[in-house]
């Protein structure tokens, strides 16, 4: 972060809390491979800074409110967001600085008391006021009564038209079609309420405070069936088994959760093709096989 770009950061800052900051120190923070993220440090004070490119705005914008939103629930604690803005060379999100670690037992505990109390938290609709984005990838919200046309239309549909224009097409893009008209019966029998969701919540987006309170970031918030933010936390390494047996004696998940922890993960799955390439797409497909010999 150069002199230019700390100065605007430190005067937004400043503007948005009403006491004069005056950047001392800074220094990278590691761990993101969407944002460069900074920590910014003067007058006893100390920000966490994510830093995009120019025309990145307002997926912070989104992320801001996303942020707004989760701390309104009063379940699981957000980082507080302070101010956004851009220069002529990056966009920038500013957030309070948490000393952040890893969790024990008791602390993943508690964070599945505390994210089964966020579901609780509900709408009359699916989505949400405005659209966002999954890692980088934009995200539509517009609300549907629906949870079936929601997630064609909204989610699955929408990955694999991306994965379309990314050149993905052939049996994925077959099949794919084949699971939307098909997503019906895979939901048969199955009526979520629309629940608040982080929306993006794997391993790599909880953490603790020192003294065990758990923390969860970088969201993609919307009003979804609560399964979507669980099946979430099984990629990628899962949590470990407090978290889930805490969360269950909480707010016991419905019968057919094995079979539609697949469907919601082949959003993410087919996020990361869209996104990184390689093996996504051999595992996309498999995921969609699997759920159509389910209802075939």
């Amino acid at each position: 972060m150069d002199q230019e770009l700390s100065n605007a950061v430190a005067q937004a800052v400043s503007a948005a809390t009403g006491a004069t900051f005056e950047p001392r120190a800074h220094s990278g923070v590691g761990g993101g491979c969407i944002n460069a993220a900074w920590r910014l440090d003067g007058d006893g004070r100390s920000y966490f800074v994510k830093l995009n490119e120019p025309g990145r705005e307002e997926m912070f914008a989104a992320e801001f409110a996303g942020l707004e939103e989760l701390r309104a629930a009063n379940a699981v604690r957000v980082p507080e967001p302070v101010c956004l803005g851009a220069t002529a060379r990056a966009a920038f999100l500013v957030l309070e600085y948490l000393e952040l670690g890893r969790g024990a037992a008791a602390g993943y505990e508690e964070l599945g008391r505390r994210l089964a109390a966020q579901h609780r938290v509900t709408r009359p609709e699916f989505g949400w006021r405005r659209d966002n984005t999954i890692g980088s990838t934009p995200q539509p919200n517009r609300p549907a009564a629906d949870w079936v046309r929601f997630w064609r239309e909204r989610r699955l549909g929408h990955q694999l038209e991306l994965a379309a224009a990314n050149g993905h097409r052939g049996r994925l893009q077959q099949r794919g079609e084949r699971l939307l008209a098909a997503l019906p019966a895979v939901l048969a029998g199955h009526a979520p309420q629309a629940a608040l969701l982080h929306g993006d919540l794997w391993s790599g987006n909880a953490a603790f405070m020192r003294g065990g309170e758990p923390v969860i970031f970088d969201p993609a918030v919307y009003y979804g069936d609560r399964e979507a933010d669980i099946a979430m936390t099984e990629l990628f390494g899962g949590f470990p088994a407090a978290f889930y047996h805490a969360y269950r004696e909480t707010y016991p998940l419905d019968a057919g959760y094995g079979l539609r922890k697949t469907l919601y993960n082949l959003y993410h799955v087919l996020n990361h093709l869209n996104l990184f390439g390689g093996d996504y797409r051999a595992q996309a497909e498999d995921m969609i096989d699997m759920l159509l010999g389910e209802v075939n």
